[in-house]
């Protein structure tokens, strides 16, 4: 009986290490927004990600994105994407908007598997990216059981 406690101990300490190895994967900037931008210049200014530096809980980490008006009324935001660069799945949220539709505001809460930066990237009407990053560490992951 005490080898089979061992056996099954080894086999959960296993299994732990390879979770937490496959969710604090670090996928680098370039890998990570290329399937959703491919070779487009990314801009920064127009968008505004506000998160916290610090999140006790990886499982509602509070966020708030907005994307200022622009100059010319004939450019609008067509979507908005929230990526992460070490959850198991690097978006986080897609918005689609309407041409018409005011430039938009976003609070919300996400799941955070980590400490990590998380994008905000905007698509313009014209075709244009532009982007706005955060920084977040989280004393308590979530994403672990890659959901």
């Amino acid at each position: 009986m005490n080898l089979r406690r061992r056996w099954l101990w080894a086999l959960a300490c296993l299994g732990w290490v390879s979770t937490t190895r496959v969710a604090a994967q670090h996928v680098p900037e370039r890998e990570l927004l290329q399937p959703y931008v491919g070779t487009a210049r990314i801009q920064r200014d127009r968008v505004k990600l506000e998160l916290p530096r610090l999140a006790d809980n990886g499982f509602t980490v509070p966020l708030k994105v907005s994307v200022s008006s622009t100059a010319r009324s004939s450019l609008a935001v067509r979507r908005l994407l929230l990526l992460s660069n070490r959850n198991p799945r690097p978006l986080i949220a897609a918005f689609e908007f309407d041409e018409t539709a005011p430039p938009p505001v976003i609070s919300t809460r996400v799941r955070l598997g980590g400490s990590q930066t998380v994008w905000a990237l905007a698509e313009m009407s014209d075709g244009s990216w532009w982007m706005d990053t955060a920084d977040v560490e989280v004393t308590e992951s979530a994403c672990l059981d890659q959901t």
